[in-house]
């Protein structure tokens, strides 16, 4: 109640503030019978809301319509309170007559900015209410197909190839034809959007399954992509399409002349990459939009898959569209419900004694990309010597340019000022990273706190044995001189950057 109080005693001197500069400036009138007038007016508007039950509720307990209620009511009443006072008694204070109309309009700003902030805090408590029921899967060991292969008939190859062209091409027929065993009774091929189908489906009769519904177009792909985990079998395949982003980007590039094609393309990325991601306005655009005709990346989509616990065998693109064979490899992460992807994140570091710590950074990855990391470094040949994969295609361009300049680490320094790093130190790496080091160098490395300026930045190793050689160096001298060894790599580093133009991978 009291912090509500609080808000409007605020919203109440936006308004007189105002009114005063409005009346002042008019007429040079004297300015200490409207300080009067309104610390009367405030303390009947707060009155009022109490009889009203203005502050009865907080605004996560109340009903977008209750408020404006008791607002309009508390508001509507005052006005008429000051109309009749001022109109029918003359209302004097010290000799000066307070202006009826400057009056009700400091009522009516009060109005506004009170009706701005109820539906912001509304708006605010609807944009954040994405929670939905963690889905419940289901356990299971050695789960194995329960039907017996066999050949199709012709007429039912016929009806499969007709529903195929129907969504899409001969070419697409046949490469699944090829690779998707379709003439077996094993393979399931799906072309419904909503999940329920899936459903209707008993427990292991397939091998694989089909499905050749676009997800963007699809609503709930995770929940979609953790039915099928659930109706297949160990090692079953499961094969879907989706229209990547990057085709998406080079059409429309293509179809408006030079300079006017990256304006609209900017402005599709704001409404279809940007809008989607931010905190207050995820829930709005996924709501009108219905979930369907999403903007997916190849990232996402396999971290999708990941995350829902498949393991990705081929990636077939097929013109405007890409094909993804996966294999049912595990249960799914725990779906608990991923509100929002946005430009802040925190990551899972290992840090002194082995203690895991969020590190906050800012996003320079496509959603889901943390779920691929091991696939990405197989299939692009393993990690560079700054510990990122070769080529990753899960750093968006944007991100690109963060990187190079250290743009994204600059959120860490929220985790300075909570004394989870030092100024200088070793890096803060990822369990997957810190479980490739040699255990010596582990031992080492969680003794201490981690740095935001690394001795990398120093030494410039090539090699992972040139990356351990330097962190063990800086170790060793830290450990015997702590404050000495801090302070010179300090200097060091700001020379390297000024100097030899050392960036960020």
């Amino acid at each position: 109640m009291f912090k509500r109080i609080l808000n409007d005693i605020v919203l109440w001197l936006i308004a007189n503030v105002i009114c005063l500069i409005w009346r002042f400036s008019a007429d040079k009138a004297a300015i200490v019978p409207y300080l009067l007038f309104f610390l009367m007016a405030m303390g009947a508007w707060v009155l009022l809301g109490l009889l009203f039950g203005k502050y009865k509720r907080s605004y996560r307990e109340s009903w977008f319509w209750q408020e404006m209620l008791s607002m309009l009511a508390t508001g509507g009443l005052l006005m008429g309170i000051i109309a009749a006072l001022l109109t029918h008694t003359a209302f004097v204070v010290k000799g000066t007559t307070v202006s009826l109309t400057v009056a009700l309009w400091t009522v009516g700003i009060v109005m506004i900015l009170d009706a701005t902030l109820i539906l912001f805090m509304h708006y605010y408590k609807f944009a954040l209410n994405m929670t939905v029921p963690p889905m419940k899967i289901e356990q299971r060991h050695n789960a194995v197909c329960q039907r017996v292969a066999t050949h199709r008939s012709p007429a039912s190859m016929a009806s499969i190839h007709d529903a195929i062209l129907s969504l899409t091409t001969e070419q697409d027929y046949e490469m699944l034809l090829d690779k998707a065993t379709l003439e077996s009774n094993l393979t399931k091929v799906v072309a419904d959007r909503e999940r329920f189908a899936l459903l209707q489906f008993q427990d292991y009769q397939y091998n694989c399954i089909v499905d050749i519904t676009i997800l963007n177009n699809i609503r709930g792909i995770n929940k979609r992509f953790c039915v099928v985990n659930q109706k297949l079998p160990d090692n079953g395949t499961y094969v879907v399409c989706y229209r990547p982003q990057e085709y998406v980007k080079r059409k429309m590039l293509a179809s408006y002349p030079k300079g006017i094609n990256y304006l609209v393309y900017a402005c599709w990325f704001i409404y279809r990459r940007i809008l989607p991601r931010l905190l207050l306005t995820s829930r709005l655009h996924y709501d009108l939009g219905g979930g369907t005709h999403r903007t997916l990346s190849k990232a996402e989509v396999l971290g999708r898959l990941y995350y829902c616990g498949f393991e990705v065998d081929d990636i077939v693109p097929m013109g405007h569209i890409d094909y993804v064979f996966a294999h049912r490899h595990s249960q799914p992460y725990p779906q608990e419900q991923i509100k929002v992807y946005g430009p802040l994140i925190k990551l899972p570091r290992v840090c002194e004694n082995k203690q895991i710590k969020y590190f906050y950074k800012f996003r320079t990855m496509h959603p889901y990309s943390e779920y691929i990391q091991k696939y990405v470094f197989d299939k692009r040949g393993g990690m560079n010597i700054a510990d990122k994969a070769q080529d990753d295609f899960r750093i968006t361009h944007w991100g690109a340019i963060l990187r190079r300049y250290w743009l994204d680490e600059l959120p860490m320094l929220i985790n300075w000022l909570r004394r989870d790093v030092k100024l200088v130190g070793i890096r803060p790496l990822s369990q997957a990273m810190f479980d490739t080091y040699p255990e010596e160098l582990q031992a080492k490395r969680t003794k201490t706190k981690p740095g935001l300026i690394p001795p990398f930045y120093i030494d410039h190793p090539e090699t992972f044995e040139e990356l351990y050689a330097s962190e063990n160096k800086y170790l060793d001298e830290y450990f015997r001189h702590p404050i000495r060894t801090d302070w010179r790599y300090f200097w060091k580093t700001i020379y390297s950057i000024l100097f030899k133009r050392m960036h960020s991978a």
